[in-house]
């Protein structure tokens, strides 16, 4: 009988499945760290046939350790790393160079001087894309391999390219090229869609220079995608979400002024904002929160750029700790009053600064500072950074955030949970699960294809830990105040 869903979550330095039983559990994960590749400063790539390999192995150890057989499932969710870049040859389907990450920056200058020499460029971008001319966004990576793999633009005018977010790489695979196709989410990341008018944009492809032949097409996050081929098998894909907006329908932030925030490579917060589009006055991004339904919910975005990345750092780069779990231990036992602030702008500042020169800094050393307090430092930036989005947010929308609902690998830890808490001076709740946005692929696909109902699916949530605030106000805003100096120092260093 089938009666499982699998959900597949390509992340930015990891390959996740897992399988959800009949009640909306997670019986079972498996994951592998995905290889991160640096060719030059400030560029970040994936090997995307690599990504492929990685998926199929989870895949096969995730349904061997629940013991699930392949004939079981009843539906595929796919959730992904959003903006980044994949482009193949549509015929062999081989990339025709590497993923182009999210966190690449390589087109920093070209975006300024695009900025600078196409008045009203950035404003246009705002109004029908929601977002911000700026290459964290998929356009310029795009453009970027369209201008520099030999040949590649002579192919896409051509139409022997295809060009796909990461969910459509993984759905053209599994389906073994019979579809190509995105979901309004992920479209909604490339720089390229009309998010008022649920189109790509004409006039934005024409100033990217992206033929309109090489992209996929795009529906609801709820849908059938195709048939994904699986050991013998077709199985139906029947839900597709970007990472931050699965987590948001994962959290079950499904009404405006629900706010969640994933704690993953990066910090990402968003505000679901209903069925208007919230245009910010205050660095947020304006995008789509899901096409579910019959309809569209759109939400406020703010990106924290380098969070669980920071932590990398003091593992890959300092070797400062051996794993992210020993962090919190040591934090706790740090001094509370060293007033050592880490900046972890190693690509940039996000929202609300959008600072694509700030770089990363560390502020506040004594002779008595140590590594406790280097560690401690780089989580507490992750909720300074949150506290940051989030004031960004109010603002805009004008509700009040009583309420923060948090997932991601280091809302596991208790005290970065805690230190968020108290620097909000706001509860923050952590989910039973907190593989949220897996879950969100799941209830996508799930519901979709039957196998739940949407009116009750959230009422089967549970609450691990509800973290309640115990700092006072002027310890608060002491520290908050002495984050802010510290940001200011990053800015605009490397211009």
């Amino acid at each position: 009988m089938k009666q499982y869903v699998l959900a597949l979550d390509q992340g930015t330095t990891s390959t996740r499945a897992a399988i959800f039983d009949q009640k909306a559990k997670m019986i079972g994960v498996s994951q592998k760290e995905l290889k991160q590749v640096y060719p030059k400063p400030d560029w970040v790539e994936h090997d995307p046939k690599l990504m492929m390999k990685d998926l199929e192995e989870v895949i096969f150890e995730v349904l061997k350790k629940t013991k699930v057989s392949i004939t079981q499932v009843a539906t595929i969710g796919i959730t992904n790393q959003r903006e980044s870049v994949v482009v193949w040859d549509k015929k062999n389907g081989k990339p025709i160079y590497n993923c182009i990450s999210w966190q690449d920056t390589r087109t920093a200058q070209q975006c300024r001087e695009m900025k600078d020499e196409e008045e009203g460029l950035d404003a246009y971008i705002k109004e029908t894309t929601g977002l911000r001319l700026d290459s964290y966004f998929s356009a310029t990576k795009l453009q970027w391999i369209l201008n520099n793999v030999s040949g590649a633009r002579r192919k896409a005018e051509n139409g022997e390219l295809l060009f796909g977010t990461i969910d459509s790489w993984i759905i053209w695979n599994l389906t073994q090229g019979e579809s190509h196709i995105t979901d309004f989410t992920n479209a909604s990341r490339t720089m390229l869609f009309n998010i008022v008018e649920l189109k790509w944009d004409d006039e934005l492809l024409g100033k990217f220079t992206i033929p309109r032949e090489m992209l996929p097409d795009v529906t609801h996050s709820g849908y059938f995608f195709g048939l994904a081929k699986l050991y013998g098998q077709e199985i139906q894909i029947t839900g597709v979400a970007g990472d931050q907006q699965a987590a948001l329908f994962g959290q079950g932030c499904v009404e405006p002024g629900q706010a969640k925030n994933t704690y993953g490579t990066g910090c990402f917060i968003l505000m679901n904002t209903g069925e208007n589009i919230q245009y910010s006055t205050n660095g947020l991004l304006s995008t789509i929160a899901l096409g579910f339904d019959g309809k569209i919910d759109y939400a406020l975005e703010g990106s924290v750029f380098m969070a669980g990345a920071a932590v990398d750092w003091l593992r890959d780069g300092l070797k400062l700790i051996t794993s992210a779990d020993e962090t919190e231990a040591i934090a706790k036992k740090a001094d509370p009053d060293s007033g050592v602030y880490v900046v972890p702008a190693f690509a940039g500042l996000g929202a609300p600064f959008w600072d694509m020169y700030a770089r990363g800094g560390i502020f506040g050393l004594t002779r008595d500072s140590g590594q406790q307090d280097l560690i401690k430092a780089t989580l507490d930036s992750m909720a300074y950074q949150t506290r940051d989005v989030l004031q960004a947010m109010a603002a805009d929308s004008g509700l009040k955030i009583t309420e923060l609902k948090v997932d991601g690998g280091a809302s596991a830890n208790n005290y970065l949970m805690q230190f968020q808490a108290n620097i909000m001076g706001i509860p923050v709740e952590r989910p039973s699960d907190i593989e949220s946005t897996a879950l969100g692929a799941a209830y996508l696909a799930g519901i979709t294809a039957g196998i739940w109902n949407k009116d009750t699916i959230f009422k089967k949530r549970s609450v691990d830990k509800t973290f309640k605030p115990k700092m006072d106000d002027y310890t608060r805003n002491k520290l908050y105040e002495g984050w802010h100096n510290a940001v200011k120092r990053c800015m605009n260093w490397a211009r």
